[in-house]
Formats: C-alpha cells, structure tokens, sequence
C-alpha cells in the first residue's frame, strides 16, 4: 500500500477518467486535537493546504463554491458564576481558503459537535449537545439568529434538499427532531432506535439511515411514518455514515471492531473490509467511486474504492484525528 507521497497508477488513472473536463473535488478535513483544518486534492490523495489556529475543530462545512469555510469547536471556555447558561463560550471559526487562514469567529454558546449549511448557503446549523439545542447562524450576518430546542444531546444534523426541512438525532432520548426551516421550529419527532448519531439521507430522501452504536446497528427510518421499520445488525461502535454513489449502498465504519462495511440498504447484503485501528468518520466523494474513511487512534485516512471496497491509498495526517469532512465539487 501507498502514502498521498506516493501514488499507484491505478489510482491516478481512475481518477483521471472522473476529473476530464472538470476539476476534481477538494475535500476539507478538521483535524481535531490538530487544530487545524486541510485540504486533500481528490484527484491525487495530496494535502494542499493547511489552515491553522482552529480550536479542536470537529464540524466543518462548506458553501457550495469553496469561498468560505465554518468550522465548528470541541473547546468551550468555562463558564464564571455570574454568566448566563446560555453566554457564548465557544466559536465557529469563519476560514477563508483562498486567503489561507481563519478570517473571523462567530461566538456560540457550548462547543460544537456537527454541522450542516442550508442549500442557499445562508444558515449554519451546529449542535450543542450540552445546551441541549441547535444554533442557526446567518452567514449575511455572522451572528446567531436562533436557537432552537431538540431532545437531549442533540448530535447531527442533515438538510433536505429543498432547504425545507431539518432533521436532528438526539442521542440522549433515542429521537429525531423535524425542524421547519421558515419558521425554525419543531414540527414533529421521530424514532431513531438507541442512542441515534449519524444521519444519513436514502437517494429519494424518504429515508433516514441512522447509526445506533449502543444497539451496534443502523436503524432505517421512514419520513413519512417517523418510524424505524428496519435495522442492519453492523457490530459494536458503530460511527461514521454516508451513501455512495449508487444511491444505494451504505459505508459505515465500525470502530471497534475494525471494520468498513458495504450495505445494500434494499437487500440488506453486506460486504466488509477491515481496517485498524478504529475507523472513524467517512464521507463518500461523490462522482470519485472513493470513500474517505479516518482513523479514530492513528492521523491517517484511508482512499477506499466503492466497488471493489478495497483500499487504494492512505493519507497521512499531519497531526490529529479526521472528524467531519467538508467536499467542494
């Protein structure tokens, strides 16, 4: 197997075949106790840039054409005794890529677990999971227009399509918060089976895929009922979630059992890979056949072919651990 220092023909070559007559994605990784978010060129696995001074960055996402990137912060500072238990402790961190630094914060109350960004590229929503709430921050602005209460330690959060709507795993009530994105409220709540964490939408979006680590599962949840009509049986520390480009096949990593696995989320066939140590958070690279998996106790990623769930290359980190990824197409 290769390092990003080192590439295999193989994998430039398939890669080449994706990016003609356009330029490949630009993936953004938060490094986390690195403090520091990068940037990997999807077409080589190479490490571009690098954007320090972000405190314990885990959410990241980006607006669609790469102008701007928000990170979210694992670090909160204590609070004192006379301040409010909703006072600013925490920050997102506003990153100018072009420019090649963090630009401005936008002061946030609790540290900052995921994040998602509306279609429009206008709010940034970013859960706190000890406040017990969602805070929208306007990117016209850069200030926190809402707040929106969910269940308990509310976790990750995906955006339809439309910009409609949001959804919202509690992990601490074993729920789904709906919010409506013209109002900013809460419409409905859904099952999600134990301890819900990463969300994932069906192609259709008529179902939510959530991963269930203490059930060592993920349960399939219909919008439409709000219910969990199904669940694929994965193993124990189940964690990072995405769909690949079939529109179909599920990738989720399994920490502790050192495992990717491959499911068809019709037929519920599985396929695996092992990998060591931990497994962490994955995206898939839309267009590319790739998934970017990281490891949860080692600075690397692995490049892992869709089809073939094999692993094609490995990108070492130069500090950290890799948490949320961000893809600029």
């Amino acid at each position: 197997m290769k390092t990003h220092k080192l590439k295999s023909i193989a994998a430039v070559l398939a890669l080449s075949v994706t990016s003609i007559g356009q330029a490949a994605p630009t993936v953004y990784i938060p490094l986390g106790s690195g403090n520091q978010v990068i940037a990997v060129d999807a077409a080589t696995n190479e490490i571009t840039a690098s954007y320090p001074g972000v405190d314990n960055p885990h959410g990241l996402v980006a607006v669609s054409d790469g102008e701007y990137l928000i990170a979210g912060s694992l670090k909160e500072d204590p609070l004192k005794p006379d301040q409010a238990k909703d006072a600013p402790n925490s920050k997102l961190f506003l990153i100018h890529p072009a420019h090649g630094h963090v630009m401005s914060t936008i002061p946030v109350a609790g540290w900052t677990h995921h994040q998602a960004i509306t279609p429009d590229d206008r709010y940034v929503i970013s859960t706190h999971g000890t406040r017990g709430y969602v805070s929208v921050v306007d990117l016209e602005s850069n200030q926190v227009v809402a707040t929106i209460t969910t269940g308990a330690s509310p976790n990750y959060t995906i955006i339809s399509g439309d910009g409609k709507r949001a959804f919202v795993s509690n992990t601490g009530d074993n729920t789904i918060s709906e919010i409506d994105l013209t109002s900013w409220t809460i419409t409905r709540t859904l099952e999600s089976g134990p301890g819900p964490e990463h969300l994932v939408f069906s192609g259709d979006e008529s179902t939510i895929f959530v991963t269930n680590p203490r059930a060592a599962k993920v349960s399939v949840v219909s919008i439409k009922t709000g219910k969990v009509e199904r669940s694929f049986d994965l193993g124990k520390g189940v964690h990072g979630l995405d769909i690949g480009d079939d529109g179909k096949t599920l990738f989720v990593s399994v920490k502790k059992e050192d495992k990717l696995f491959a499911v068809n989320s019709e037929t519920g066939e599985k396929r695996e890979l092992a990998l060591s140590p931990a497994p962490y958070h994955l995206n898939t690279i839309d267009g590319t056949g790739r998934v970017y998996v990281s490891s949860r106790k080692k600075p690397i990623v692995w490049v892992v072919d869709q089809n073939d769930l094999k692993v094609i290359d490995t990108i070492d980190l130069p500090a950290g651990e890799g948490h949320q990824m961000a893809i600029v197409e």
